[in-house]
C-alpha cells in the first residue's frame, strides 16, 4: 500500500542542506512524503523558505522569528514579517515562542518577539508553530494571554508534560511528533503521547536535527519521518497506513495544504 506523509518542520533552508536540498527533497518523495513544510527562524530565513517553496511544489513555507533570534529581531516585527506573508505559499508564522534551555536572547526579548508574532497570527488568521523548550508554563499562559485559540496551530517537537499536552490540546492546537518518539529515553513521551487523541498529532523531523532511529547521530532529512510516523503507529497501536493517513490530514487541515500525491 502507498502511504503519504507530510513533515511538518524541517529547516530546509538550514546550511546543512546547502549542497543538496533538491536532492534531499527528492529522497523525501521516494520515501512517501508528499509535503514538507520548511520552516523559518528569521527573517532571512523567512525569505529563503519562501524561495524554495516558489520553485518546490512539495515544499510550503514558514514565516517567523526563532526565540533564539529575539535580540537581534527587527523593531516592528510584525511590519517585517506581514509583507512576507501575503506570499501565496506561506501556510504559517513561525517558529515562535521561548527557550529557556539556552541564553542566546533576553527573556523579555523572546516574549516581545513571540506575542507579536501571535498578535500577527491573529489579524492574518494564520496557524503558529511553537518552539518551548524548558518554558511550558510561559508558553502556554502566552498563548492563553493572546487568544490563540483563535487561529490554533502546533508545539513543534512536543516533549514535555502531560500538563502541558492537556493545555495545549484545550487551546485547539497539534502536537508535532518527531524524532525523539525512537529514542530509548523516551519512556515518558510515549506514554503522554498513549493519551494524545489521533487526530491531534502531526509527524515532523526537525531536520537536520534529532534524526530517529536508525539514523540517530547523522544529520536529518524529511525521508526519515518515516521512521518517526512508524513509531508513533507503535505507540497508538495503530498500523503505519492508517497513521500515515490520518496525520497527512491533520498536517493538510492544520496548513491548509493541497497535496500533489500522483505518483506515489
Amino acid at each position: 500500500m502507498n502511504v503519504s506523509l507530510v513533515d511538518t518542520h524541517a529547516h530546509l533552508v538550514s546550511e546543512a542542506f546547502a549542497g543538496d536540498c533538491d536532492e534531499t527533497i527528492d529522497r523525501a518523495k521516494g520515501a512517501g512524503v508528499s509535503a514538507v513544510v520548511c520552516v523559518a527562524d528569521g527573517v532571512e530565513s523567512s525569505e529563503s523558505s519562501i524561495a524554495l517553496a516558489a520553485r518546490r511544489e512539495e515544499v510550503w513555507a514558514t514565516v517567523g522569528i526563532h526565540p533564539h533570534q529575539a535580540g537581534s529581531a527587527p523593531d516592528d516585527v510584525t511590519t517585517a514579517l506581514s509583507r512576507l506573508c501575503t506570499e501565496p505559499r506561506v501556510v504559517a508564522l513561525g517558529e515562535m515562542g521561548l527557550d529557556y534551555h539556552y541564553d542566546f536572547a533576553p527573556v523579555a526579548d523572546q516574549e516581545r518577539v513571540f506575542r507579536e508574532q501571535l498578535r500577527l497570527a491573529g489579524e492574518l488568521n494564520l496557524p503558529v508553530v511553537i518552539h518551548n523548550r524548558e518554558a511550558d508554563h510561559d508558553v502556554i499562559r502566552i498563548l492563553r494571554d493572546e487568544r490563540a485559540e483563535r487561529f490554533g496551530g502546533v508545539l513543534h517537537c512536543f516533549w514535555s508534560d502531560w500538563k502541558t499536552a492537556e493545555a495545549a490540546l484545550e487551546l485547539g492546537f497539534y502536537l508535532g511528533v518527531g524524532g525523539p518518539v525512537t529514542f530509548k529515553r523516551s519512556q515518558d513521551l510515549r506514554k503522554i503521547l498513549e493519551r494524545v487523541p489521533l487526530d491531534r498529532l502531526v509527524v515532523e523531523t526537525d531536520s537536520p536535527y534529532l534524526a530517529p532511529v536508525p539514523n540517530r547521530g547523522k544529520r536529518n532529512e524529511p525521508a526519515y519521518v518515516a521512521e518517526s510516523a512508524r513509531a508513533l503507529a507503535e505507540v497508538k497501536g495503530v498500523a503505519f497506513e492508517e497513521l500515515a493517513a490520518i496525520t497527512t490530514a491533520n498536517a493538510t487541515k492544520l496548513f491548509n495544504l493541497t497535496l500533489n500525491q500522483a505518483g506515489l
